[in-house]
């Protein structure tokens, strides 16, 4: 035991941390339930862990109700949904680690927000953001599922996808009248998707006074699409588009970073 001087804490140095036994029981019942790719009855279960049958019963349906374990129509009990989640969340923030510093050094090497943005289950989402206080991010004033079709980076994946699959985007996706400049007629958005550009632009489509420029990052067979762009003042275009080559660069990276990481 140490008693600090001036102090009125005390700590004993060989206590044991205080340990909640409940989740001890239900971090092993999913142990054993994840043991079991095919599935296990409830009798099973609780023979493994040494747990009281209903005891076993208690904990199988909380964590069923949060998702992490799911009952089957045969009486087995299997890992539910939420790993799945957390796994997808632990790839993501792995991808992020490895990205991250292409994303930093695009951001300085041109002076703007860099952003990085693919295509998954069907909607296009900005995965990681790399601003600072001299290179403040655009203000995401509308949701991006909302604004896919007035972004460089919704328009530069839209440009990647098929046509069915891009039809079934923007069937699902209405297009949001933004700024003057945001064009909302489907067909002439179609038009412009057909023969993508080199660079996709967003000339004061999502937001007066701000543009986008984005470069396709796609693995090869098309496994992983996405885009990586930069945004800036409206007069620093001409400036950003004669950088194009290094936010090719930058895609290229990040696309080697995919193709080793898949």
């Amino acid at each position: 035991m140490r008693v600090e001087k001036g102090s009125l804490c005390v700590m004993d140095e060989t206590r044991r941390p205080t340990l909640i036994s409940s989740v001890q029981r239900a971090l092993h019942l999913v142990e054993a339930v994840a043991s079991h790719p095919n599935g296990a009855p409830a009798k099973q279960l609780a023979r493994e862990t040494g747990l009281p049958l209903a005891t076993c019963y208690h904990l199988l349906r909380t964590l069923a109700h949060e998702g992490y374990v799911s009952k089957l129509s045969d009486g087995v009990w299997i890992l539910g949904d939420r790993f799945e989640a957390l796994r997808s969340q632990g790839r993501t923030q792995a991808l992020l680690a490895r990205i991250r510093p292409t994303m930093i050094s695009l951001r300085d090497e041109l002076n703007a927000a860099a952003y990085f943005g693919l295509y998954e289950d069907g909607e296009i989402r900005i995965i990681d953001i790399a601003d600072g206080p001299r290179t403040p991010r655009v203000d995401l004033w509308v949701g991006f599922d909302e604004a896919a079709h007035a972004t460089a980076i919704g328009k530069c994946v839209l440009g990647q996808l098929d046509e069915d699959s891009r039809r079934d985007y923007l069937d699902r996706h209405p297009l949001v009248d933004l700024t003057p400049n945001t064009v909302t007629e489907l067909k002439e958005l179609l038009r412009r998707l057909e023969t993508p550009p080199q660079l996709s632009l967003d000339r004061e489509e999502y937001a007066i006074g701000t543009v986008c420029v984005a470069v396709p990052v796609t693995t090869p067979g098309g496994t992983v699409m996405g885009a990586l762009a930069v945004s800036c003042r409206s007069s620093r275009l001409p400036k950003i588009e004669a950088s194009a080559d290094q936010l090719r660069r930058s895609a290229a990276r990040i696309t080697r970073t995919l193709s080793l990481t898949i």
